[in-house]
């Protein structure tokens, strides 16, 4: 790729350029810049000529994009809001004492078993200060002003750093006193006397191959209540209005505290791996690593007592020995519960 030095004569002219280019004004960049609009305009014109092309119209109600300017602005405005995104991220940094760390997770993980623990992390991180990137239903990509993030990612996903945190188990979650109250959830009935809370992101029959006819819809008798924010159906679910879909990850804690609990003896193992990940695009803060190694020591000891409690075989290797694999472990629902 060509150096962009030998392109064009300054990197000063494609910032008066996007300047005048989003103001619609040579005068209007004059005033940003704070200088004259002759300068402005020859700032354009040196550009123009680097390019051969021309770049602006002049029109009665101010400057016009030709189709070339156009092409060239849709590229240098979004490099030059990111640009300025990311200076004023270093400079908040710079001029605060106590380091900030990014998270991108789910809005019912951070509910239902982060904040719990807000307290302890607090305890072992004094001066560091949390901003939460909260995502209500599935959880798809980073952005880029993250620090740490969980997701289910490819092993070989040179993009990140990635710390083992979860084997992606799901099985169906419901209240004590709406497991006493309608029983047990048969997967082979039609849902008849049950309320299900449902993720609208997550299409029933995506999962009617492993929850039998109770996940057809068009057929089931059970009343279905749909919600785009996970974190709504838990707190229903803890209320006792319904059975929910939990993943481990998530319900691991209101499992120990037996707020909840398995609402038949169906288990999905997915074979997948929730992973805590900070992008490689820029250098790994230490104070990151830290938080995601803390993090990850929570879950296993809270997986490990779901063993114990539970009569569980969860595979933990990855957990304790740092490496990512696809095996998702054994898992058996408690036996007399």
């Amino acid at each position: 790729m060509a150096l962009l030095s030998r392109l064009i004569p300054s990197a000063r002219g494609l910032l008066v350029f996007e300047a005048a280019a989003r103001t619609g004004s040579f005068t209007a960049a004059a005033a940003e810049f704070n200088v004259s609009q002759p300068s402005i305009s020859r700032s354009v014109a040196e550009l123009e000529t680097a390019l051969g092309a021309k770049l602006f119209e002049r029109r009665a109600r101010g400057l016009e994009l030709t189709a070339d300017g156009s092409e060239l602005y849709a590229v240098v405005g979004d490099a030059a809001g990111r640009i300025a995104e990311t200076v004023q991220a270093i400079q908040r940094r710079q001029n605060t004492a106590r380091p900030i760390v990014t998270l991108s997770m789910s809005s019912s993980f951070v509910a239902h078993w982060l904040l719990p623990r807000l307290g302890e992390f607090n305890a072992a991180f004094p001066q560091v200060d949390i901003r939460f990137d909260l995502i209500p239903g599935v959880l798809r990509g980073v952005p880029d002003n993250v620090d740490l993030a969980t997701r289910i990612i490819a092993d070989d996903d040179p993009n990140y750093h990635r710390w083992p945190f979860a084997p992606e188990v799901v099985f169906p979650v419901c209240s004590p006193a709406y497991l006493k109250a309608r029983g047990k959830l048969d997967h082979r009935g039609d849902g008849a006397g049950h309320v299900f809370l449902w993720l609208t992101d997550h299409a029933a029959h995506q999962w009617a191959g492993k929850w039998g006819n109770v996940a057809h819809r068009s057929t089931s008798k059970g009343v279905w209540h749909e919600f785009t924010d996970y974190s709504v159906i838990l707190q229903a679910a803890l209320n006792g209005e319904g059975i929910a879909l939990g993943w481990l990850s998530v319900v691991s804690s209101t499992l120990l505290k037996g707020t909840l609990v398995p609402a038949s003896d169906l288990v999905i193992r997915t074979g997948q791996h929730h992973s805590l990940i900070a992008p490689r695009s820029r250098p790994l803060n230490p104070v990151v690593a830290e938080v995601a190694l803390w993090l990850r020591a929570q879950i296993a000891r809270e997986l490990d007592a779901l063993a114990d409690q539970f009569a569980l075989q969860i595979d933990l290797t990855a957990l304790r020995k740092g490496a990512h694999g696809n095996r998702s472990g054994g898992f058996a629902m408690p036996k007399g519960r």
